[in-house]
C-alpha cells in the first residue's frame, strides 16, 4: 500500500516519507541541507544530474529550480529529511561569528548543489538525531531545534569555505531579488533592458549582478524556466500544447517544439 508522509515544522525541519516513487519540480526559496535515510534521490539541475544514496547530503543554493526524482531502492522507501535556512535567521546566525575567522577572500558559488563527501559523521549523526521526532509525529523543543540548526550551518561552512558568500549573500544586499523577480515573470515578454530596470538596475549592473546566480546567461535561464513550466503543465494534462506554448513566454509553436524535444528528448505532444 502506497503511503506518503510529510512532516513540516514550520518549513524549516521537514521530514519525507514516499514508499513509491514521485518526481517533481522544485525551487529552493531557502538554502538547504538535505540527508538521505534512504531511497535514492536524483536532482537535475539544467544539464547536471546528482545522485543521492543512504547516508548522503547535500547543500541547495537558494533560489534555483531543480528537479527531484525520488525513488524506492533495494526494497528501501525513500525517506529524507531537510534542513531550510530563512534570510532572517541567517542575518542573527552571522551576527554570532567571529569576524576574523570569516574567510575573506571566499567566492559565491554559482553551482546550485553541493554533494558532501561520503564519510561525514557529524552530518549522519546531525539528521539521525532528528528522525525519531518524525516518527512520533512530535515538533521539536525550539531549543533543540535551534541547536540543530546551527550544528546544520557548521557542517555546511566547515565544507567549504566558498559557502560563507553564498550563505551571507545579504552582506552585499540587492534592491529586488532578480531570481525573485524572474520567477514571477518569466513568462511575460520583457527585455534584459525592462527586467534590469524594473530590479533596480542599470542593464551592466543587472548582467554582472546576474552572474553571481547562475552559471546561464539570462536569456537561456528563462528558456529554461519557460521549458520547466510547460513540462508541468503538459504533465498535468487538459491543455492543448499550443496554450502551453503561449502561456509560459514563447513566441513560435515550432520553435517552442524543437527546444521541448532537444531538452527532454521527446516532443510536447508525447509528455
Amino acid at each position: 500500500m502506497e503511503r506518503l508522509d510529510v512532516f513540516d515544522c514550520s518549513n524549516i525541519f521537514i521530514a519525507s516519507y514516499f514508499t513509491d516513487d514521485r518526481g517533481c519540480a522544485h525551487c529552493n526559496r531557502e538554502h538547504t541541507l538535505i540527508y538521505i535515510h534512504s531511497g535514492e534521490l536524483e536532482i537535475s539541475d539544467g544539464p547536471r544530474k546528482t545522485v543521492l544514496s543512504a547516508g548522503d547530503c547535500a547543500f541547495m543554493r537558494r533560489d534555483n529550480r531543480m528537479w527531484l526524482q525520488k525513488r524506492v531502492k533495494d526494497g528501501q522507501p525513500y525517506r529524507s529529511v531537510v534542513l531550510k535556512f530563512s534570510r532572517e535567521y541567517l542575518r542573527e546566525f552571522f551576527r554570532t561569528l567571529n569576524r576574523h575567522e570569516i574567510p575573506t577572500d571566499a567566492k559565491r558559488e554559482k553551482k546550485s548543489l553541493v554533494k558532501f563527501s561520503a564519510d561525514r559523521r557529524d552530518v549522519r549523526n546531525l539528521f539521525e538525531s532528528l528522525l525519531p521526532y518524525f516518527d512520533v509525529a512530535v515538533i521539536p523543543p525550539d531549543e533543540i531545534l535551534q541547536m540543530k540548526m546551527a550544528e546544520g550551518m557548521y557542517a555546511i561552512l566547515n565544507t567549504d569555505e566558498n559557502l560563507y558568500a553564498s550563505l551571507f549573500d545579504f552582506v552585499d544586499p540587492w534592491k529586488i531579488d532578480i531570481v525573485d523577480f524572474l520567477e514571477k515573470n518569466y513568462m511575460n515578454d520583457l527585455s534584459m533592458q525592462e527586467i534590469a530596470y524594473y530590479t533596480g538596475r542599470s542593464l551592466a549592473t543587472f548582467k554582472r549582478d546576474f552572474r553571481k546566480v547562475s552559471e546561464l546567461t539570462p536569456q537561456k535561464w528563462l528558456i529554461r524556466r519557460r521549458l520547466e513550466a510547460a513540462r508541468e503543465l503538459i504533465r498535468k494534462g487538459g491543455r492543448k500544447v499550443t496554450e502551453v506554448c503561449f502561456d509560459v513566454g514563447f513566441k513560435n509553436l515550432s520553435h517552442f517544439s524543437r527546444l521541448y524535444k532537444e531538452t527532454y528528448g521527446m516532443a510536447p505532444t508525447f509528455s
